[in-house]
């Protein structure tokens, strides 16, 4: 597990690097999902799968950007999986966006999920792990270029942040119900449209709800459970709060069939999940 932790913190400068100096124009090529990428996306895919590659500890690599599993090891223990850049859509206007990790024991499925990390690339270089049978954990890149320990993150049992995604003119009456509700309560509004910052902010600032919900021309949702939903649902338990799908079930109790499925998704303190439950 240190040794893929280690690969990570020596990916995320330098995709840290070429966010400030790369190409950020669109390829002429779309993932798996049909999303047309960047060329940022490709150029952090190859950064973090030629750092992982050398983890003797990985027996295969999922990508977000890629169709299938590359298997690097055979007698590895783990399988990563990753987004090289949530939010790359958001490069052009200089949002923080960032990457993320799911590490899975033998395989991808959401009971084996061992451990989540992501990275932030904002003003700050950031880190944030949840390994096996650890707290949540705050690092920062310093000037000496070493992740430096800042903290362990913990939330409240009732935040004041609402981040709420998708078209509004395709929510279930539910979910706007339940949006509105929680405005009423005084809840600010806090929605960039990348997901790790969202969730970064929400985990920071002590609590809230974090929404990506079903939508009319999105039944499924958007978010994937491998790269992106599984490993916030285990990072926001271990901080305290609770992640479900759009029927209540645990996130993390979700069957996974195929690499690239989506899910709906809540993610937040116990108070605003109990409400999610509330109103299904």
């Amino acid at each position: 597990m240190n040794e893929i932790l280690k690969a990570i913190k020596l990916a995320a400068p330098k995709i840290a690097d070429a966010l400030k100096y790369a190409d950020k124009g669109y390829a002429t090529s779309e993932n798996q999902t049909g999303d047309r990428q960047l060329k940022l996306d490709i150029l952090s895919d190859e950064i973090i799968f030629n750092e992982l590659k050398k983890c003797q500890s990985i027996k295969a690599i999922i990508s977000e950007e890629r169709e299938g599993a590359d298997e690097i090891n055979p007698n590895g223990k783990y399988i990563v999986a990753y987004d090289p850049l949530d939010g790359s859509s958001l490069v052009d206007v200089n949002f923080s966006v960032g990457s993320i990790f799911g590490i899975y024991e033998g395989e991808a499925i959401a009971s084996n999920l061992k451990a989540a990390v992501y990275t932030i690339y904002g003003a700050r270089l950031e880190l944030v792990s949840a390994l096996e049978n650890e707290a949540v954990k705050l690092y920062q890149l310093g000037k000496d270029g070493e992740f430096g320990f800042v903290k362990e993150i913990a939330l409240s049992q009732k935040g004041k942040l609402n981040a709420t995604g998708a078209t509004q003119k395709g929510w279930s009456e539910t979910h706007a119900k339940l949006v509105r509700a929680l405005f009423n309560e005084g809840y600010r509004l806090r929605y960039s449209g990348a997901m790790v910052a969202d969730l970064h902010q929400i985990l920071l600032k002590g609590g809230g709800l974090f929404s990506y919900p079903a939508t009319t021309d999105a039944p499924n949702g958007k978010l994937r459970l491998l790269f992106e939903v599984l490993p916030f649902a285990l990072i926001y338990e271990r901080a305290g709060g609770e992640g479900v799908a759009a029927n209540g079930t645990r996130l993390l109790d979700i069957k996974v069939n195929s690499f690239h499925q989506t899910s709906p998704c809540y993610f937040g303190s116990k108070y605003e999940i109990n409400e999610v439950k509330n109103s299904l």
